[in-house]
This record gives C-alpha cells, structure tokens and sequence, in this order.
C-alpha cells in the first residue's frame, strides 16, 4: 500500500468517526449537521487521446532555438561518467557565471549538495532524523562530494581557497555550501569562469537522489553557483549573494542558465535527462556517452537504468505549439504507459492555458522501480519522477496525481522560480492548488478540504524558512496544505474567474523573475482592485487560521399582540483570525431555517432573531466554505442538549484522528 493510498484510506476512518461522533452528540434531539463534505465523485475513464503512435526504441535528436527567455546568469558545460558498480560519478565542468550585480565581488559560492548524506552529523541529517518524506535513509547508505580540481581559466588552483561555511547554524560539519576566494575582483557585468574536476559517492537512494540497485537518480549531483541577487530581486535594497545550506526541509534556488551536459554510462543504459539530446549516443568499449541540452532552465537531473522501457509521443494543443513527452517506464509499469502520457497531456494542455504557455520542447517523465521510490516524486526543470512501481495497478492518486502534481511544479518553481529555501509556498501550494483543480476536472477525484484543514494544528507564517517549521510533518501542512486552503479561500472570496485572472497574470508576469510573497500580494490588489493587507498579514506572514465558535444559546418566549414568540440570542466568538465572510445557518424547532452572514471582524457578537419556533440549533459555515478555518469542532451548537450528551463531541476521539492523519498526511 503506498502513502497515497494509506493517506485516502485513513480520511474515509476520519469521515466515517467525526460523522459517528456527530451522531451520537445529536441522537436525542433527531436533528443532523449538514454534511462534513459533498460526496466525492467517483473517477472518469481515462480516454485515450488520440492514435499512439509507435514508440521509438531511442530518443529524437533536437536542436536549440534561438528563443531567449531568461536572464541565463550561468552557463554549465558538463561531463559525467558514472562507475555503476561502485555507484560513484565523476565529473568535470566549466562553469561561466556572469556577475548580474554592480558591486566588486572577490568570492563565489558553490551548493554541494551530495555533502547532505556524508555523515550523521550534516545539518540536513540533524534535522530530518534520516527520514524525507516517508522514507527512511538506508542503512550504510551514505554519499558525499569532492571538488578535486577546481582552476581558472589562466589555470591558477583555487582548492585551498576553498572554505566551507555554514550561514544558517554554524554547523562546522556541514559542507553543503563552500566559499571561494578569488584571485582577482570580479565587476558588475563581467564573466568569472572556473575549471573544476569533482567526484560523487552517490548514496543508496534516499531524499532525491541516489542509486538503488542499477537504478540511478542523479538529482543536484554537480557544484552549483549559489544566486547573487541584484537591488530589487525579491525585494532587495542592497545587492549580494542568497546563501543557505542544505536543509531537512527545504528544497532549491537557483539561476537560469544554459546547461550542456555529456553522460557516459554502460551501453546498456538508458538515459533520461533535463532538456533534449543533441546528438546520437557515440558507442565505445560497451559504453555510451550522450549528448544532452537545455536552456533557460535552473537545475539539471538525470536518471539511467538498464531497465527503462522507453516512449515517446508528441503532443500540440492550442497553448503548447509542440512538446515531445517521454516516458521512461519502469517495466513493473510497461503495460500503464497511456495513463502516463493522458496525464502528463492534460497537465500540459490546461497549466499552459491557466498560466501560460508551456515553452519547452521535451518534458521527460521517469517511473522509478519499488525500490527507487525515494527518488519519486520530484520535479526537475523538463524532468518528473513518479512514485516507485510498486503496484501494477496504481490508483489515481498514485499515478495521475503525482504526474499531475510534479508537473505543476514546472510552472512554479520551474519558470517563476522562487526562492524555496525562504518561501516555498509560492511553489508548493500553489502547485497543490492546481493539482487539486486538475484532478477534480479530469477524474472527479475532489479533496477533503474540511479534513485537511483541521489538521494543521500548528500554522505558521508561510514567509519563513523552510527548516524553520521543525519536523516535515509542519512544514507539509504549512507549505502545501495550509497555503493551498488559503489560494482556495481567496478564491471562494473573488469567485473562480477573477481567481484565474490573478494567477494567470502573476504566472505572465512573473515568468523568470524569482517573485515574492509580496509581488503576488500586488498581483491580487491590482487585480481586485482592493487592500488584502490585512488578509495577508494574518493568514500569510503571521500564520493564524481562522476560528469561530457558537458560545451559547438563549431561548426566552415572548408574547407579542396576542401571538406567542420566541426571542433567541445567540453569541459568536471570534478566537483566530478575522474573515469578511462567515455564513450563520439558524434552524428552529419547526424546520424553519434562516441564514445570515458575519463579516467576522468583533471578537464577540450577539444575534437576536424572533419567531414562532424556539431556535433549536446554529452552525457556522454549514457548507464548509471557510477552507481556512481548522477548528470546526466548535462551529455548531444546540440549544437544548440532553444530560447524557453535554459535550460538543468526544474530544479524546478528536486528538486520536489528529494524531493519527498527521502521521500519513504527507
């Protein structure tokens, strides 16, 4: 059973004990709550999208363009070989990065990441426990990286100008990130390139990347420049460099570049890369090198297996000119390769229209074996891993979801790129948002929204570094479900079609731009054409959730020209955050119902409503559309409880299912 399925199978325990737990609190009066949620549709068949054609037995040779997209900071030319009986690379790389500032600069930083699984003792080790996302790191798996060689163009050694830091914690045993000091000063504008020879003890796959039998992952396997932010990137005043080390939780920055990468591996291999291949693979000695390019892109991953079943479609629509999908199929998954090509089609076809045109030429899907499944699902600039083969009869939300999700992330953390270590919102919610939009539209599958709100237990702002939310558990309901909610509710505030304009005019204007939390802020003022300063301070950068509770309930009769009445009082609290819209359902002993609404700005109120019926019951938002509101346990009340069910529901029943859904939410 995968994560997914446990995930879907625990909230139908959850539905089934909080409607139970509702039942037995109402069984004296005969009244019910509305329903926790709209019942969930059941999936559409998968359609097939036209005659496949066959699938070729290698890939397309393809050319670049001359279409420039981005500011191309770096340029990497790289050549890689990979020893797969030791599971080891070794590399060597020109690296041309061109100063994007004004200041004189006199040292450059490169990301080491391989250096995350050297040892217990790294800041990523520390503070993940050895576990990323369900997965455990293998025993004895360990990895590392070492520059051992690292010149000038004029060929003057810079290793012992090497010095790692460690900006974040001062953990002298990380070595994540390294400090070069130069020769000579570098001037706003001019082009600094550097010479190096590196090698990397892939771990046993784990956290992204690795090997797993003769399966490899390369995911930030190269020395990479860190980001050098110009006066007014992400807001900057003053110019300098984005330093951070390799976190539990966080994930990457980086500049837009070029990249040119060669990858020798055993002539049995297939190769799945970032970008397109440029050349046929030069046969020698039973080994194969190939030829790989991309553009405009910020990161560069590859995947080999002797195992890869491979193929290929091309794909147009009216938003996406032309894309050639390739799908690199574990053959665990051989016989699901139209489930992977439908998916990855209307992914492209609908992001492409919702935030603009898809401007790649490839998109590489890679299905990992079982074993393999930390390296699954992740997202790399034209590159997606799919959870592990497992099943040979994966569910939606194991196969198509995940497809779907990653390749949301194209959009957002590929071509708007923020900057994950510090707010990786922007990319993670908003890439849960339209997964869950897709996945609704395409399959009928809709998310449990009131379930998942009421397991962040513990927001907070969506403006801080990633590691700052401690475990992985805080930061997924933060990151990816909290700031989802908060997409949705803005959404349910400004109706679907000024949602739409807002993203796809952020999505345009911030394509290649690294925006922040506060360029999106503007994208919604300038589109609504109103504050949300107030909104984004609560739920954005101080991290509250909503919360309204019925207090209590007065019932008195009341005769009134020679009718009998009933005056009912009802007090509302306020113990979160404010909202401009929240719904009242009042609902008297005869069936009667009214409905009002609060604009949720006092912290107490009392409501006055006179009829011929007693009030019996009151809820607050009884059709769950507060989606950032998490504690509905105090949203109804009645106004007559019978001794033997004085309390709202069993509290210790509502701690059990927190507990045990927090443990498989991500």
């Amino acid at each position: 059973m995968t994560r997914r399925t446990i995930v879907y199978s625990i909230s139908i325990l959850a539905l089934c004990l909080t409607l139970g737990a509702a039942w037995l609190t109402l069984r004296g009066g005969g009244d019910s709550l509305t329903s926790f949620v709209l019942a969930k549709a059941g999936p559409k068949a998968v359609q097939k999208t036209g005659q496949t054609p066959a699938s070729p037995q290698v890939e397309s040779i393809q050319q670049p363009t001359a279409e420039v997209l981005s500011n191309r900071v770096a340029e990497y030319h790289i050549d890689v070989t990979l020893n797969e009986k030791d599971g080891t690379l070794t590399g060597s790389e020109t690296l041309t990065w061109t100063h994007p500032g004004k200041k004189t600069i006199n040292e450059v930083y490169l990301h080491l990441y391989p250096n995350a699984f050297s040892s217990e003792d790294t800041t990523f080790m520390k503070e993940s426990g050895g576990k990323l996302r369900g997965d455990i790191m293998p025993k004895d798996g360990w990895g590392s990286m070492e520059i051992t060689e690292l010149r000038t163009t004029d060929g003057i050694s810079l290793l012992h100008r090497i010095q790692y830091v460690q900006p974040d914690d001062g953990n002298s045993k990380d070595k994540t990130l390294a400090k070069v000091r130069l020769p000579v000063s570098v001037q706003g504008g001019e082009s600094l390139t550097l010479r190096m020879k590196f090698t990397v003890k892939l771990p046993k796959i784990f956290a992204r990347m690795g090997v797993a039998d003769d399966f490899v992952m390369a995911g930030q396997w190269f020395p990479k420049i860190s980001v050098y932010e110009p006066v007014g990137t992400r807001g900057r005043t003053s110019e300098g460099w984005n330093l951070h080390q390799y976190h539990g939780n966080s994930e990457f920055y980086s500049d837009f570049g070029i990249f040119s990468v060669r990858i020798n591996v055993p002539e049995t291999y297939n190769v799945a890369a970032t970008g397109f291949q440029t050349k046929k693979a030069v046969l020698k000695d039973g080994r194969k090198t190939v030829q790989f390019y991309a553009d405009d892109v910020h990161d560069f991953a590859w995947s080999a297996s002797p195992n890869f079943i491979y193929a290929e479609e091309p794909f147009s629509s009216a938003e996406v000119p032309g894309v050639r999908i390739k799908l690199y199929l574990d053959p665990t998954h051989k016989d699901l390769k139209e489930r992977y090509f439908y998916a990855a089609k209307v992914a492209l076809a609908n992001y492409s229209k919702w935030y603009g045109r898809y401007p790649y030429s490839t998109l590489t899907v890679v299905v990992p074996p079982a074993n393999g499944n930390g390296a699954g699902g992740m997202e790399y600039p034209t590159l997606v891993t799919a959870f592990g083969a497992a099943s040979d009869s994966p569910s939606y939300d194991e196969l198509e979801r995940t497809v779907i999700h990653e390749i949301a992330h194209q959009f957002f953390y590929g071509m708007i790129a923020n900057n994950e270590f510090e707010e990786a919102w922007l990319d993670e919610a908003f890439a849960s948002y339209a997964e869950d939009k897709l996945m609704e539209q395409e399959f009928g599958i809709a998310p449990n929204l009131p379930i998942q709100s009421a397991l962040i237990t513990s927001p907070a702002s969506l403006t801080q570094n990633a590691w700052k939310y401690g475990s992985g558990d805080g930061y997924a309901k933060n990151a990816y479900y909290r700031g989802k909610l908060i997409l949705l509710d803005i959404e349910r505030q400004v109706g679907s079609k000024t949602m739409k304009r807002i993203l796809s005019t952020y999505s345009h204007k911030y394509r290649f731009k690294h925006p922040t939390t506060a360029d999106f802020q503007r994208v919604v003022e300038q589109v609504t054409s109103r504050s949300w300063k107030s909104y984004f301070q609560q739920y954005v950068y101080d991290g509250k959730m909503a919360d309204f509770a019925v207090d209590r309930i007065q019932v008195t009769p009341v005769v009134q020209e020679e009718n009998r009445l009933y005056e009912s009082s009802v007090i509302f609290s306020r113990k979160g955050a404010t909202h401009p819209k929240v719904p009242l359902l009042f609902t008297f002993t005869d069936g009667h119902t009214t409905r009002k609404q609060w604009n949720g700005e006092d912290a107490r109120i009392e409501i006055k409503l006179q009829y011929k019926a007693p009030l019996a019951w009151v809820q607050i938002d009884p059709d769950y559309t507060l989606t950032v509101e998490n504690m509905h346990i105090n949203n109804y009340l009645k106004a007559e409880v019978p001794n033997s069910t004085l309390s709202r529901s069993n509290m210790s029943v509502t701690k059990l299912l927190e507990a045990i859904l927090g443990t498989f939410l991500w």
